[in-house]
């Protein structure tokens, strides 16, 4: 089992950058791909970004390809976002999610764990 702690959200201008962490718990984070997804009030959990387990392969939702960036630390058991050019239209809740495969996934419902989300707010 793993525990998922996502922190670094905030509120940023349009334009402006971001960098979200989400600190893993236990000693397998490796065994993990890992994936970020948001939601916004009134819509669906939508998938942003995944990273495989090594690191080496990384996926992005169309709307954030170009200005996110994932990334991990398995050394540090972090994941890690690096949004950049931020919009009005990225304010969600993000959550970072963990499945225990050596597949990525961008759907949400095949993520066996998940953080408790951090808000990211995109003033125009």
């Amino acid at each position: 089992q793993v525990q998922l702690v996502e922190s670094g959200g905030g509120l940023v201008q349009a334009g402006g950058s971001l960098r979200l962490s989400c600190a893993a718990s236990g000693r397998a984070f490796s065994n993990y791909a890992m994936g970020w997804f948001r939601q916004a009030p009134g819509k669906e959990r939508e998938f942003v970004a995944a990273i495989s387990r090594s690191g080496i392969s990384t996926y992005y939702a169309d709307s954030v390809k170009g200005r996110f960036t994932i990334s991990r630390d398995n050394a540090k058991n972090t994941v890690y976002l690096q949004m950049n050019s931020l919009k009005p239209e990225d304010t969600a809740v993000y959550y970072c999610a963990a499945r225990r495969t050596i597949v990525t996934s961008a759907d949400h419902r095949e993520y066996d764990y998940w953080g408790q989300g951090t808000q990211v707010t995109v003033s125009s």
